[in-house]
């Protein structure tokens, strides 16, 4: 649609972006959306007139290849690129988000103190009183649907809306699967069972509940309420979150109904965006009570699916000090099991995680490397290893060291485990 300028504003009611998610090294943006241009900012709206994405225009901007992004849960991420070099590496992306709470803190400094993106918001703020005094009578309706919509979805709009996101899941979401870096974080969230098998004593973001299934009339409930929620929006997403902690732990039956279900109602077939996916977590227990009928569903979704398994350590002092109920022996047939898997299904894929941190064993690095080069005879491109970052990482250089030096030994892709939350 064609942009209309106004005194220092150009407003495009509705524009079109990318169908597909891709790794490149340039901003990109994806689906359809709105937008309005200041001097300074580029402000961009989902379809219920949501501020999406804030990017600086020339100078008092950190970057201009880097911009912010406000997720469902109205949690605002920072996409930073400059800066870090070999970010393709260490994460598997060019962008690297950067939150506002105590995450990924190997990729620099906290962008949210910086004068800069304090600004940014304020400028948001000031757009919107702007538009509360546009005199609408010349222009086109398309312009006046999206200002209506723009100024209906204020900040405390905003919060309620995540508020109302959270009470239909039932919570929050603590943690996104890592692989959800593949659709840049936008997921539909479902929770089909709460908790987790083990609530192992390092961990941060489980809810210390332990497992239970969520029944099909529950599922169906949350569906519905979403498909309202997310309402003119919805186009724009392709992707789906089975939650919590250990979906798979759920069964063939449940996983199947759910993720048919938001197929057909969620109406994902219409998405703007092509090649759906669906993302869940797992643990080795529930690995190895899958068998072949389970995988061979999946494979037969219309989505592609990854399954993320938390492995932990492959060492058994690491084991007992994080706390993981599992032996070497375990881990080493579910990874082998992860291997096979991949190998067998080409619409599932499995990864892994493994622990990161300073205060582990000194056995703890060389297990997992003896487990994920020696024992492979030779490099396999699907499957990723993930570390997942303890809060005591180390010095920054240290880890880089150490990361490079694992990634170039390993038979697997390798990064790090950037937590994101909904």
């Amino acid at each position: 649609m064609k942009p209309c300028e106004h005194d220092d504003l150009t407003i495009t009611p509705e524009k079109q972006g990318a169908d597909r998610y891709m790794k490149i090294s340039y901003p990109f943006r994806y689906g359809r959306f709105s937008g309005i241009k200041s001097r300074q900012y580029i402000f961009q709206f989902n379809l219920n007139g949501e501020i999406k994405t804030i990017q600086g225009r020339g100078e008092g901007w950190l970057d201009a290849s880097e911009w912010l992004k406000r997720t469902a849960g109205n949690d605002w991420v920072y996409f930073a690129a400059g800066g870090y070099t070999g970010a393709y590496d260490f994460t598997g992306e060019y962008y690297v988000p950067c939150l506002p709470y105590d995450s990924n803190g190997i990729f620099g400094q906290n962008r949210f103190q910086s004068p800069e993106v304090t600004e940014a918001f304020a400028a948001w703020h000031r757009l919107m009183d702007r538009l509360k005094t546009l005199d609408l009578r010349d222009r086109t309706e398309e312009e006046k649907d999206l200002i209506r919509r723009v100024l209906a979805m204020g900040p405390k709009v905003l919060g309620q809306r995540a508020q109302r996101l959270h009470e239909i899941i039932g919570g929050p979401v603590s943690v996104l699967p890592p692989d959800t870096r593949h659709v840049e974080y936008d997921i539909i969230p479902i929770t089909i069972a709460d908790g987790c098998l083990y609530n192992c004593g390092f961990c941060r973001v489980k809810s210390g509940n332990g497992f239970k299934r969520r029944d099909k009339d529950d599922i169906r409930r949350q569906i519905l309420a979403l498909k309202a929620f997310y309402d003119r929006d919805i186009v724009n997403y392709n992707a789906v979150f089975l939650g919590q902690h250990d979906a798979l732990f759920a069964g063939t039956n449940l996983i199947e109904f759910a993720a048919r279900q938001a197929y057909e109602l969620l109406e994902l077939q219409n998405s703007v965006m092509r090649e759906p996916k669906l993302f869940l977590f797992g643990s080795v227990d529930s690995l190895f009570r899958a068998d072949a009928g389970l995988f061979e569903m999946l494979n037969a979704l219309p989505f592609e699916t990854y399954i993320n398994i938390g492995l932990e350590s492959a060492d058994p002092e690491t084991l007992s000090r994080i706390q993981k109920p599992l032996t070497r022996e375990k881990v080493t047939r579910a990874f082998h099991r992860m291997i096979t898997i991949n190998q067998a299904y080409s619409r599932v894929e499995i990864s892994a995680n493994f622990l990161y941190g300073a205060d582990l064993p000194e056995t703890h690095i060389p297990a997992i490397l003896e487990l994920t080069r020696n024992q492979l005879d030779h490099f396999y491109s699907k499957g990723a290893i993930y570390f997942s970052p303890l809060e005591n990482m180390g010095p920054v250089q240290t880890v880089k060291n150490t990361f490079t030096e694992f990634k170039t030994l390993c038979r697997l892709p390798v990064y790090f485990y950037l937590i994101q939350r909904l």
